[in-house]
């Protein structure tokens, strides 16, 4: 019988720094493509679970700059040159530096300043080593023995300042600083080296000391994880390194084995867990499978989920904040609102229900409190991009609503992918608000498309046309001159003012015919937004002009003048236009009459003006009228003639 003692280091795993970028990572919000400035830690399984959810990894700025996406920079940190290409592209970033190692850039860059120079003990390829020594101008002395310590000439004239590599050991550390002040230097030696890392290689040491087999979990480009495994075979030969378990070597394990296993800084816990998982089980289930060997029960333990794994599950719960699933696993998936859809209007409880079989993706094995984090959005955006690719091959249309409005355009969820949507592209003409378009679903064409940049472009300006042709041709088809429409007013302008047709064209009232009356500006009797009830004079499909009327024909106060205003008659008015050629007179709303400059007065009249004034009223005979022109001619002088005949008589008498 098989009795396997397996021993965990206390502090095995993701370290402080690496555990911050990796969270940081995983919980970003953004528009576009998120791009880590080479890869994020040295860990592939990581990096390829990362890129499955579409975060890239990449040295090239100008491919994000290209792109529009976000930076994020790397737990190892980097040189000052890299934050000032970022600012100088305009690239939004986020900086994952692990807080140990800005810390040295920070002793570094004073240091330099001081005018010391500068001595780093690490690997130089490492880029947490190159990072630091852009921090001293990429002119650090850079090695990691203390033989090459010893054939290094140092001037004596010259001051020094030490730091090494959070993750060096400690004991060549020490090896190394003894070299130096031994040299008779003004040097200043800083250790360095990450607390956390010291802890877990003494954590490693103590482990190897009282196991049989000592297992190394992790990356085999990690220098932290490469110096746990050094440190380990100094004290148990039996040490092996591997990424996962599944690189094991089944037949060093022999009945009663005492095993430890450490992690370096970069490994997921996942992988450390899965490892105890599959070991611990095999001791649960050897008696029933003692016909098994231990390689057949070691592959049989292997059931579980990794990051970036697609996994089918039946809904067990919904709120309007997530999504629980059963996922027949040691834990139930838990979906949050914000990985269940970018639009955040949807309301969850009617999205899906309970008993619901739904398709994710595994973001996180563990999100803290035992749970397993899924997202719906990123399966759908990976199917929603073939069905967006097939839209742009064929040139077919495809549903989208506008969830959000950003710099430049809209955001809509097509298939379940942000597309972006340029302001120039959402409609056929100007549009002032964009966000009368949020929360409407349309159709989209889509404009450009690189699945590999995920970047998607649509637009429905085309569409929008053809829309509106349509609208505007059933519109004209039910237009007849005389119609009444109930609209309202649009635009105003210093001629008249303009009233939406069912939003498909404006329609027009000239000021001559916002009021029977006299109107100076449309602002006086009208305003924006104002309903008002219309008629048709005329129109044209071609032009897609229309000539409305607020006036109610049935008002007219010209259908009663030759009555009221009868030629020969004295009637009293108010001047309201005076011109070089005459006055105008208002007799009553909508009724203007003209005295002509000679009708004024019985004398010479050299500008109406010296003679009368706007407002005044006075009286006037009429002497003709047009009904057909809506014209009256008017005379001031022959209205006051027997007046004056009357005074020149008494005159005389007297």
């Amino acid at each position: 019988m098989i009795f396997l003692e397996i021993i965990i280091a206390p502090t095995a795993g993701f370290c402080y720094g690496v555990k911050k970028a990796v969270d940081c990572v995983y919980n970003l919000k953004y528009n576009a493509t998120i791009y880590t400035y080479g890869n994020l830690i040295n860990n592939k399984i990581v990096i390829d679970q990362l890129d499955k959810i579409g975060i890239k990894s990449t040295y090239d700025l100008d491919e994000i700059s290209k792109n529009k996406g976000m930076a994020v920079i790397r737990s190892h940190g980097v040189a000052p040159e890299i934050y000032q290409s970022l600012t100088e592209r305009d690239i939004e970033f986020v900086d994952c530096s692990c807080p140990h190692v800005k810390k040295i850039h920070d002793i570094v860059e004073k240091e330099v300043a001081c005018g010391r120079e500068i001595i780093i003990i690490g690997d130089s390829k490492h880029p947490e080593v190159i990072g630091i020594n852009g921090w001293a101008n990429h002119l650090a002395t850079v090695f990691e023995t203390s033989e090459e310590a010893k054939n290094i000439h140092f001037q004596e004239d010259k001051k020094y300042s030490v730091v090494v590599q959070t993750t060096f050991r400690t004991e060549k550390f020490n090896e190394i600083s003894n070299v130096l002040k031994q040299k008779n230097l003004d040097i200043k030696i800083y250790n360095t080296i990450c607390n956390a890392t010291k802890k877990r290689q003494d954590d490693a040491v103590e482990l190897a000391k009282k196991v049989d087999k000592m297992i190394v979990l992790g990356d085999k480009g990690s220098s932290n994880t490469q110096k746990l495994f050094e440190i380990c075979k100094l004290y148990c030969e039996n040490t092996f390194y591997v990424e996962t378990i599944q690189d094991l070597e089944l037949n060093i394990f022999h009945s009663n084995d005492k095993i430890g296993i450490t992690a370096g800084a970069s490994t997921p816990s996942a992988i450390i867990k899965e490892a105890v998982k599959a070991m611990n089980e095999l001791e649960n289930q050897v008696e029933e499978n003692n016909n098994q060997t231990f390689e057949e029960m070691l592959n049989q333990s292997f059931v579980t989920i990794h990051n970036g794994d697609i996994v089918k599950g039946t809904v067990i719960q919904v709120s309007n904040i997530e999504v629980s699933v059963n996922l027949g696993y040691k834990s139930d998936g838990i979906i949050t609102r914000s990985e269940f859809s970018d639009d955040t209007s949807l309301d969850l409880t009617t999205a899906i229900k309970v008993g619901d079989e739904i398709e994710t993706v595994v973001l996180r094995v563990n999100d803290g409190d035992g749970n397993v984090q899924l997202s719906k959005k990123r399966i759908d955006s990976l199917k929603g991009l073939d069905d967006i690719e097939e839209a742009f091959k064929n040139k077919t249309l495809i549903k989208g609503k506008i969830i959000d409005i950003v710099k430049g355009g809209l955001i809509a969820i097509v298939n379940g992918i942000r597309v972006f949507v340029p302001s120039s592209q959402i409609s056929n003409r100007y549009v002032d608000d964009l966000n009368s378009f949020k929360g409407h679903e349309y159709s989209f064409a889509i404009l450009e498309y690189d699945r590999t940049k995920r970047r998607i472009v649509a637009g429905r300006k085309e569409i929008a046309e053809k829309e509106l042709n349509e609208k505007k041709d059933k519109l004209f088809a039910t237009l007849e001159v005389g119609q009444k429409i109930t609209a309202k007013v649009s635009r105003l302008a210093d001629f008249g003012a303009f009233v939406d047709l069912e939003g498909v064209v404006d329609g027009l009232i000239h000021i001559s015919e916002i009021s029977w009356g006299r109107v100076k500006h449309p602002k006086d009797v009208l305003k924006v937004g104002q309903e008002v009830t219309v008629v048709v004079l005329d129109f044209s499909r071609e032009k897609s002009k229309i000539s409305l009327t607020l006036k109610d024909v049935n008002n007219d106060p010209w259908k009663a003048v030759n009555e009221k205003y009868a030629i020969g008659s004295v009637v009293e008015g108010r001047v309201v236009r005076i011109t070089p050629f005459g006055v105008f007179v208002e007799l009553e709303t909508g009724v203007d009459g003209l005295v002509h400059i000679s009708q004024i007065s019985n004398k010479h009249v050299a500008k109406p003006e010296d003679v009368l004034k706007i407002n005044d009223v006075i009286k006037v005979k009429v002497l003709d009228i047009n009904n057909e022109q809506k014209r009256i001619s008017l005379s001031k002088k022959e209205a006051e003639a027997p007046v004056a005949e009357e005074e020149v008589e008494e005159t005389e008498s007297k």
